[in-house]
């Protein structure tokens, strides 16, 4: 399913969270089941598994986030040996436009790596559970937080992979380096949060974003003090 249609479903629509769930699965489990009678967002925290709705398979990982429909039959084995962990949100939809119904709908979404979004779900469990008015606010807050922080990680996932956007970023960085740059400035530019830009430049960079422009600027005031007569405080300003 394209994410636009996903994501242009899901901006009318009145949706209530029913519940927040983290399970621990011991490696090795199999199973076949029911699913509740709300649809929900399955948010994997480590390990792999493998589900089935309706004889639909999804593979699902960090990285991997599927939804699945309600009251359907459900197939699910974890694979490896590693217990696969998980946070399950449910929900229920109101008004729905009559063109896709969420609750018999099911996707997966690859979002990539967002340790901001593993901290959002940390925080939308623990608020689940605390009693009184405000947490359920507080709940219903988180839930639509994290539902951006996916849309927004999936989406950069297709406009670019991460070898893509380090690209991107690293030749803007070569052309602009005496600018006024700044991480947040690079994650606003390109569209990504700076948990995702600085994934991608240690991933090919070995260091961070704020380090690599320091290091490139160090290198180019170096390169500058052999070959010009700019003066020395002029190059390490930008240091």
């Amino acid at each position: 399913m394209e994410l636009n249609t996903i994501v242009e479903h899901f901006a009318p629509t009145l949706f209530q969270v029913q519940g927040v769930y983290r399970y621990k699965i011991p490696a090795g489990s199999k199973g076949i089941q029911r699913t509740a009678s709300y649809p929900g967002f399955i948010f994997p925290l480590s390990g792999c598994a493998e589900y089935q709705f309706n004889d639909t398979p999804y593979f699902i990982k960090p990285g991997v986030v599927i939804h699945g429909s309600a009251n359907t039959a459900m197939r699910k084995r974890v694979i490896g040996n590693k217990d696969w962990e998980f946070v399950s949100v449910l929900y229920e939809t109101y008004n729905e436009s009559p063109h896709m119904k969420l609750r018999n709908t099911h996707f997966s979404l690859t979002i990539g790596q967002s340790p901001q979004l593993y901290d959002m779900l940390h925080h939308l469990y623990a608020t689940s559970k605390r009693p009184g008015g405000l947490a359920v606010f507080q709940t219903e807050t988180l839930f639509r937080r994290v539902l951006e922080e996916t849309f927004l990680c999936a989406r950069n996932q297709t406009r670019y992979g991460a070898q893509e956007l380090f690209e991107s970023v690293s030749e803007y960085i070569h052309t602009h380096y005496m600018d006024g740059l700044s991480v947040n400035s690079l994650a606003r530019q390109n569209e990504v949060n700076e948990n995702r830009l600085f994934y991608v430049f240690q991933k090919y960079a070995g260091m961070g974003p704020a380090d690599y422009l320091r290091t490139y600027r160090l290198n180019r005031a170096r390169e500058l003090l052999v070959t010009t007569t700019v003066p020395i405080g002029i190059l390490l300003f930008y240091d």
